[in-house]
């Protein structure tokens, strides 16, 4: 019967959502996840009557007009906290001298947005911000969307459970990457990102942000052998199927609390979502009702907040770099300062425009942040009287580093010095022709570059392959071992890959994939060279635009010539290495993600191996996308287009 097979699916679907949102662990491939989802879709539409609210496609909802309040059945309070170690152990004292020792349970302290869901019979009817404790929003269509949240329990019990909605740090840097591109807003943290995604009016913009979500407590109303203690209750909600933080310790007094603080003061930086603290309870249930609430916090509970991960400093200068393509950035000098268990003392400001939104001028006082804990971004200029008496920061009209006159380009918000030869920019272009993604020569770095363009030695990259090893024992530091190592590092680039040496090129628009789609078409250098617009155009990923970049770089003057000089210099790529069978062939792969076994550059080497090609882009076209972790906007256009998705071990099978 179709309710049965429609139910079947159901069934099915909600175990692998389980299985690979919260414990992360897979149990299906995306294609027979889909190939499901698909038949589940198709009949409820032919059903509509058996369509339910715990259905899997019933998780992207529509557009509200506006959200409604919604009076919660048990006040959410707020924790008191702590940041000394001294203040958690006394805390723990006056338990023992009242109470007894008791069992303490550590949780991290997940950075979100705390929401409470209410299940009745094992159904998820409503999800509600935490407002002021008392009241809150009802968002439940967009909670919906988060598939870290059950919509139908393992076993038929009403509860209601509290937790934290997050965006993983992988997700906000992709998300602000986005904007920054588009010209939208830029969230200043993870924190803000989730919020801002789950307030949304338009759930499905909610179920593109990549949202998760960690159950911190339960309330258990209808469950006949209710768990004792905290920790219980957290293992039976995992076996409902709740998404608890793999990190919860159950310690036996303040000392192991302390020790789990101070072990992930420093692990936190790991993790994939932003983490402020540790929340410390007291285990036994019985306990935490007798010791009960002050008017804003319970008793039974502390927040051992870690180090402030945004701090304040003085802005002391706006240096200006010119980057490869001659697109001009403001980097904000500072006043050094201890920012999440390092040094800094420059942050970057993205473009002018930030630099205008911000108002950053030198001398402010800056709230600086890590960005997903890696790279130090200004985020707010901290508002003060000294502010204004500050002279506004006026971008610059010509390049610092050769006095040219500064453009901009249609449709981009950066400033460009458009002058070939300007030092920074040359410098830089060198810098990317030795890096790892083009034509990887090893121990040259940023330093040896300056000295060696300084000294004269050279000017451009083609001028690599004319050193030898008496120019690098002039340079300051580099002795004969060094000498030898760098010389060789750049006879052995010599015959790299035709991809490599194309991306180094440095053409417009041409990246590390693209590069590859060239080089697997047309083979070798020459034949791009004759290449029309038509030629490029016809190659699935290469747009109108981008080909005639392609098109123009090769018959421009200075180009061809420096592309005979560094023939003659013995500059030639390595033939592309012979199809070892047709297996693949009239096959197109896009790589998406991050693969555990290999690097995606050897992933798509065994497919051009086996007459396969792979593409930048999906489209209509794509045979199979090949999925990694963290795959972002090629996997979902790969669902809505109906290509076939293969997970890392799919793949291995069919190279196999």
């Amino acid at each position: 019967m179709v309710i049965e097979r429609i139910n079947f699916l159901k069934d099915e679907i909600n175990k692998a959502n389980y299985k690979y949102y919260v414990e992360d662990n897979p149990s299906i491939s995306d294609f027979e996840y889909d190939k499901m989802f698909a038949e589940l879709k198709k009949l409820e539409e032919e059903n509509p009557l058996f369509i339910t609210p715990d259905s899997p496609t019933q998780r992207v909802g529509s557009v509200s007009e506006k959200f409604f309040p919604y009076k919660h059945k048990y006040r959410l309070y707020s924790l008191d906290n702590t940041y000394e170690y001294e203040d958690l152990e006394d805390w723990y004292k006056k338990i023992v001298k009242e109470y007894g020792a008791q069992e303490l349970v550590c949780e991290l302290k997940i950075d979100g947005l705390a929401i409470a869901l209410t299940y009745e019979n094992g159904y998820f009817v409503r999800g509600v911000t935490r407002g002021d404790g008392v009241t809150g929003e009802d968002i439940t269509n967009n909670l919906k969307t988060i598939k870290a949240i059950p919509l139908k329990l393992f076993e038929p019990v009403s509860l209601e459970v509290r937790g934290e909605v997050y965006m993983p740090k992988s997700s906000f840097e992709k998300l602000n990457e986005e904007n920054l591109k588009n010209g939208e807003k830029l969230f200043a943290n993870p924190r803000n990102a989730a919020a801002g995604s789950i307030r949304q009016l338009d759930s499905t913009i909610t179920a593109k942000r990549d949202l998760s979500m960690f159950t911190y407590t339960g309330i258990f109303t209808d469950v006949k052998e209710a768990p004792k203690t905290h920790y219980d209750s957290m293992m039976y909600l995992k076996k409902l199927g709740f998404k608890i933080n793999p990190y919860i310790r159950l310690c036996k007094d303040a000392k192991e609390a302390v020790d789990y603080c101070k072990e992930w003061d420093e692990k936190r930086f790991s993790l994939d979502y932003a983490t402020d603290g540790v929340v410390i309870k007291v285990n036994s249930f019985a306990v935490q009702e007798e010791m009960g609430f002050t008017s804003r916090a319970p008793k039974w509970a502390t927040a051992f907040k870690f180090p402030p991960e945004e701090v304040t400093t003085v802005l002391k200068e706006i240096e200006i770099g010119v980057g490869k393509t001659g697109a001009v950035t403001p980097v904000a000098v500072l006043e050094p300062v201890q920012l999440g268990g390092s040094t800094v003392s420059r942050a970057s400001l993205h473009n002018f425009d930030e630099v205008g939104r911000l108002d950053v001028r030198i001398g402010d006082r800056v709230l600086v942040k890590k960005a997903a804990e890696i790279i130090p971004k200004v985020v707010k200029v901290i508002d003060d009287e000294e502010h204004y008496k500050l002279k506004p920061y006026t971008p610059p009209e010509k390049c610092p580093y050769c006095e040219t006159k500064l453009t901009t380009r249609d449709g981009e918000v950066n400033l460009y010095c458009e002058n070939p030869f300007c030092p920074a920019k040359v410098k830089s272009k060198i810098e990317f022709w030795v890096s790892k993604d083009a034509m990887d020569i090893d121990n040259i770095g940023p330093s040896i570059i300056e000295q060696l363009y300084d000294r004269g030695f050279i000017k451009s990259p083609v001028d690599l392959y004319r050193l030898n090893m008496q120019d690098f024992m002039q340079l300051d530091a580099v002795k004969e071992k060094s000498a030898f190592n760098m010389y060789n590092a750049i006879q052995n680039s010599r015959h790299n890959p035709l991809n490599r040496l194309l991306t180094a090129l440095n053409i417009r628009n041409v990246g590390k994939e693209t590069a590859e789609l060239l080089a697997g078409e047309f083979g070798t250098l020459d034949k791009i060279m004759s290449a029309s617009v038509e030629d490029f155009i016809t190659i699935d990923g290469i747009g109108e635009i981008m080909a005639v970049d392609i098109y123009e770089f090769f018959h421009d003057e200075d180009n061809i010539r420096k592309l005979e000089e560094l023939k003659e210099l013995g500059v030639e790529p390595a033939a592309p290495a012979e199809v070892s069978s047709d297996e693949f062939k009239g096959k197109t792969f896009v790589l998406t993600g991050t693969l555990q076994n290999m690097t995606r550059d050897e992933a798509s080497e065994k497919i051009k191996q086996k007459g396969g090609k792979t593409s930048s882009s999906v489209s209509k076209n794509t045979s199979y996308v090949v999925v990694g972790e963290n795959a972002g906007s090629k996997l979902e256009k790969a669902q809505k287009l109906g290509v076939i998705i293969l997970t890392e071990d799919d793949f291995l099978r069919m190279i196999s």
